[in-house]
């Protein structure tokens, strides 16, 4: 019987923690979205140039972030870095794309754990879709990423100034280190 009244507890611990991470969410008012995002266009490699890092790549370095189009109308994502420093441990993960509005293609759910899916914004992509960023409404975490390594400094803090002005802690940003051809 004590097992039963110990699930109920943590039963009830969870559902009230997802309720609260989604009212936390609807306080903050959501970001808008790029009007479009062609989506075979946007598919490939986007390297992770700077991000308020979720738990798992807050030590990331040469950070890549790959999309594929799957049949289904989903994205395959592939997320691979290196763990402490260019010579570290290789982590790999492959969530899952959802997108949630067809007519932009610009909001999406990204699932790493089922059935939870994270709210994954395209804020901002340039018109050669050669830079892009991706939010949260809760501003809690963000990824400036480009098709290349690197970046011209004034697009960065263009990028940099964009985020603070919709509300983002940008002191918590941190660069991703990229060397390529890694070592």
């Amino acid at each position: 019987m004590k097992r039963f009244a110990g699930l109920r507890v943590w039963t009830v611990l969870v559902w009230l923690g997802i309720g609260t991470m989604l009212a936390a969410c609807s306080m903050q008012p959501s970001l808008p979205t790029v009007a479009k995002v062609d989506l075979p266009r946007f598919m490939g490699p986007w390297y992770v140039i700077a991000t308020i890092p979720t738990f798992l790549e807050k030590d990331a370095w040469n950070a890549v972030e790959t999309y594929e189009l799957a049949k289904d109308g989903t994205i395959a994502t592939t997320f691979t870095f290196r763990a402490g420093g260019f010579d570290g441990p290789l982590k790999t993960y492959h969530p899952r794309g959802f997108v949630r509005d067809t007519a932009t293609n610009a909001t999406w759910g990204m699932q790493f754990l089922w059935p939870f899916k994270a709210e994954f914004l395209i804020t901002h992509l340039d018109e050669r879709y050669t830079q892009t960023v991706i939010g949260r409404s809760a501003r809690d975490h963000v990824w400036i990423m480009a098709r290349t390594p690197t970046m011209p400094e004034a697009d960065y803090e263009a990028l940099v100034a964009a985020l603070l002005r919709q509300g983002y802690p940008v002191e918590q940003l941190r660069r991703v280190p990229q060397r390529w051809p890694a070592p």
